[in-house]
Parts: C-alpha cells; structure tokens; sequence
C-alpha cells in the first residue's frame, strides 16, 4: 500500500506509568501516539509515526513500533528538560486520572531543523501537545488532509486556523480542557468554535455516555452507545477511538465512527496487544447493521444533570466516609446531578429532638420522591441508608448500591438493587446504563 494510502499519527511519544492500586500491578507502556499506533495496527491499517519525544525514547520506538506494523518512524524533534513521563493515578477513570506530566514546567520541544518532509502522507491524524503545531503545515502537501483530536494541550482552536478547509475531522472529549472551556454546559459554543475550521465531521467522546458524530455537512447527529464491561484501564482509550476512526473514514464517517468505537471498547478492557488485535479483528467482523442493532448506553454529557440521583449513606461530618467522598466525586466528575439530603436538608444535631427528627425525615423522603435514581453507599450498616434503599425500591426508582466495605450482603439489598457491588467501577456503570435507560424511555 502507498504512504498514501497509509495514515500518518503526528504527537508525543511518552512514558505511561500507572502507579500501583489495590489489587492492581504498576504498569509501564509506551504512551502518548503509541496508544493510536496500537489501535491501528489491531484494525489491520497501515500507518506511520511522526513524534517529538527524548533521544532515549528514539531506538526502543522505533523498535516496539515496528513490532506493531508501523511502516515509517519520523523522528520530528526532541523534549528536553523533562523525561516525558506520565504518572497515571486511576487508569480506570472512574473519576479524575491523576495525570503527572514529570518536569512539565521545564519540558521543552525542540523542532529539527531541517525538519523532514510529510508530503509523502495525505490522511493525517494530530494529537496537539506541547508543540507549536503551525510550524509542522509546510512539512505536508497541499493534498494532505487532517484530522485533530484535541486532548490536554490546546486552549483554543486559534493555532490550527492555517489547517482551515484541509481539516476533515475534529475530535474533542469531555475530560480535555477545551471541552472544560466552551462546552461543559452547552455544546453550542464549542460548536461555533470547531465550525470555524470548516471540518467534514465534529466527534465528541462522552466516556462511558456513548459518543455524538456531528456531520457539520447536512446536520446530522449519529448517537454511537458505549458497551459498558470491567474497565482495565481508560488511558489512551479515545486515542484508538480517534485513529481507527479517520483510518476508515473511506467507509463513510458513520461506520468509521462505530468501528472506532468498537476498538476503543476493546483496548479499554485489556492491556495486552495480541489480545487486543485478536478481539478487533473479531469485533469486525460483524456487519455495520448487526453492530448498530447490538446497541448500547447512551447518555450524552449535556443530558446527565436533567436526572437526580439522591445520595443515600452516612453522609455526616463525623464520620470516616472515603468511599462515599470518592463516590461523589466519581458522580460530579461525570456530570451528574448529586442531590445530597444531610447537605441540602441540614445535619441532625446530636442528640435529636423529636420534632427535628420528624423534620428531617419529611424533607429527606421529599427529595427522596423527587429524585430520579438512588446511589447509595451503606457504610456501617447504617439504618438510615438502608431504610431509603427499600423507599426507593418500592417507590420503583432504579437503586446502584456501593457497598465497598461487604458489609450489607443481604438478599434483600442484593436483589432489589439494580446494581450491587463493591466495585465502584461496576457501580458507575450501572449508574450510566440506570438512566440512559430512563432517557430512553422519556423520547
């Protein structure tokens, strides 16, 4: 196949390094593009790699890299004053990662210069970092096209103004920080801001929420479900999404899309590459009709705050609550509404008359009804907590119970939950599969 033909995956190579959690081993991969150069060479695409990153990195990338089918490694330019390390605290992302750039304050990208020439390459996928992407243009032929996925490094969309009307795809996800700047409340703004670019298509990745390709061409909106399984690890995930998408993008964009997804959904459940390759090249091969008809969760980002859940648990200011802190940031982290009663109603003074008990009861049972969905987090048998899971079962409200600690093994909780678990994972998940499917039912 001609260079052509093959996509070119222009970034940072880094050092991904997930520190050690419960139950769970450090590992150490090589990241940055190295997660898209996996992904396209488990969908069976040719591809190459144009990446700025330490001279130490240089041979052990070229090495692993041609190991994963790479046909060309352009090596753009150095870093210096930093490692291109990353630590990586969650890996599942069930709340923020923790990312660690080490040195970042001192990181310098260094361009070679001359710089090597691009105009071999007419499908190019970018992953802006610390690098002044406007130098790299004149690299590239006037028939190259570009596709961005625009991550952590890029505050506005001024610096790729002189890709206007070559750029067929922009691809944002809801945990960069453009995303934070002009589409956190409405997707309006940072519409206005990507059409500007005058690209084919504008995908935004909404984590476990499923995905919406915007055809900015005649309007359409394609709403790509997530498969929600056990999250082996989330880092580079949209990263595949990304590359296998504009690797396919011949299909059409809507296939490309789904397939995308598909092997974005594969690599976050394992970190091993030929299981990987072996699971997308068996995902593939089911047809675009039978994949679409397989369905899946979806719960856009801008949908999630019009469902209340109400946080049952020990919520109080003396008690040692982590796993219930940790959820709710969990929940706020993905853009939930969190109705928190002993926050909004008030706390009980200690000991409690009978008319202020009668109080907090009627208030607590009023947001009980009103909300949508019960997360609840029964630490130390709490009664409390326990009696507003069985309201909310009878009430027929969709209940996700986190029991972290085993302590409320009871057929009554397990069963009546829709979701039971000692896995906070398990339990967002069921939290976003719970009301995409009262979104569902409401359209």
């Amino acid at each position: 196949m001609a260079q052509a033909d093959a996509v070119l995956i222009v970034g940072e190579l880094v050092v991904d390094f997930t520190l050690a959690q419960h139950g769970a081993k450090c590992k150490l991969r090589l990241g940055g593009v190295g997660h898209a150069a996996r992904g396209l060479w488990a969908a069976g695409l040719n591809y190459s790699v144009a990446a700025f990153c330490p001279q130490y990195l240089v041979d052990e990338a070229k090495r692993y890299l041609a190991e994963c089918g790479c046909d060309e490694f352009i090596w753009l330019g150095d870093v210096i004053g930093a490692p291109n390390v990353i630590l990586i605290g969650d890996a599942t992302e069930v709340s923020h990662q923790g990312y660690e750039d080490l040195m970042r304050d001192t990181k310098v990208v260094q361009f070679h210069d001359p710089l090597p020439s691009l105009d071999a390459y007419q499908k190019v996928v970018v992953f802006p970092g610390r690098f002044d992407i406007g130098t790299l243009a004149s690299t590239f032929s006037r028939d190259a096209r570009f596709s961005f996925d625009i991550a952590y490094d890029l505050e506005d969309l001024s610096s790729l103004e002189v890709f206007r009307g070559r750029v067929q795809a922009v691809i944002i996800s809801t945990s960069s920080s453009l995303f934070e700047k002009l589409g956190k409340d409405y997707v309006d703004g940072l519409m206005d801001a990507v059409k500007t670019l005058s690209p084919e298509v504008f995908l935004l990745k909404e984590n476990r929420g499923g995905s919406r390709l915007f055809d900015l061409r005649d309007g359409r909106v394609e709403e790509i479900p997530a498969t929600l399984g056990n999250t082996i690890n989330s880092v580079g995930v949209g990263d595949v999404y990304s590359a296998v998408m504009v690797g396919l993008s011949h299909k059409g964009w809507t296939e490309a899309a789904w397939r995308g997804c598909q092997a974005a959904t594969v690599y976050s459940q394992t970190t091993f590459p030929d299981d990987i390759k072996r699971d997308v090249e068996r995902g593939f091969l089911l047809s675009l009709d039978v994949l679409q008809a397989l369905g899946g969760t979806v719960l856009p980002w801008h949908d999630r705050p019009r469902y209340s859940i109400y946080l049952a648990g020990p919520d109080f200011s003396y008690v040692d609550k982590p796993e219930l802190d940790r959820a709710t940031a969990s929940l706020a982290y993905h853009n939930f509404s969190v109705r928190r009663p002993i926050q909004e109603n008030g706390e009980l003074k200690r000991p409690a008359g009978m008319a202020d008990l009668h109080r907090a009861y009627h208030v607590d049972y009023a947001l009980l009804k009103e909300c949508d969905a019960v997360f609840a987090v029964p630490l130390g048998r709490d009664p409390g907590t326990l009696v507003e899971i069985g309201m909310a079962i009878a009430l027929g409200k969709p209940v996700v119970t986190y029991d972290p600690r085993k302590e409320n093994e009871n057929t009554m909780v397990v069963v009546g939950s829709s979701v039971y678990s000692a896995d906070l994972d398990a339990c967002l998940n069921g939290t976003f599969v719970a009301l995409a499917k009262l979104r569902a039912e409401s359209q």
